[in-house]
């Protein structure tokens, strides 16, 4: 992922709606949501849904499936980790036990009081 592909996820993921609605598709996984499904759990209008789905999925980082009359949303896994692995690039000098999933933060140790 470059820095234009990462600013347009990060602008996409930078409403709250949108955010809610890519935690909830990471969340289903691979099977994903229906439309339907992800405006109740999420209690958001049909229209409202919508456009912000149009968003996530212009972002790259959903995609939509038809079955029938209705659309099913699952998360593009491989762009959600592509801009984990962009952000995370090179952490810490590129030390990655520092910088791995669970490992201590980067950032410096706090001073002792004198």
């Amino acid at each position: 992922m470059e820095m234009m592909d990462a600013t347009q996820s990060l602008a996409a993921l930078g409403h709250a709606s949108r955010l809610a609605i890519f935690r909830e598709l990471v969340q289903a996984g691979p099977d994903g949501r229906m439309a339907g499904e992800l405006a109740q759990a999420l209690s958001l209008p049909g229209a409202t849904l919508s456009f912000h789905l149009k968003e996530l999925a212009a972002a790259g980082l959903i995609q939509g499936e038809a079955r029938g009359r209705y659309v099913n949303y699952r998360a593009d896994f491989a762009a959600m980790n592509g801009l984990i692995e962009f952000l995370t690039r090179n952490c810490c000098g590129g030390d990655t036990e520092v910088c791995a999933p669970g490992a201590q933060s980067c950032s410096p140790t706090p001073a002792s009081a004198p």
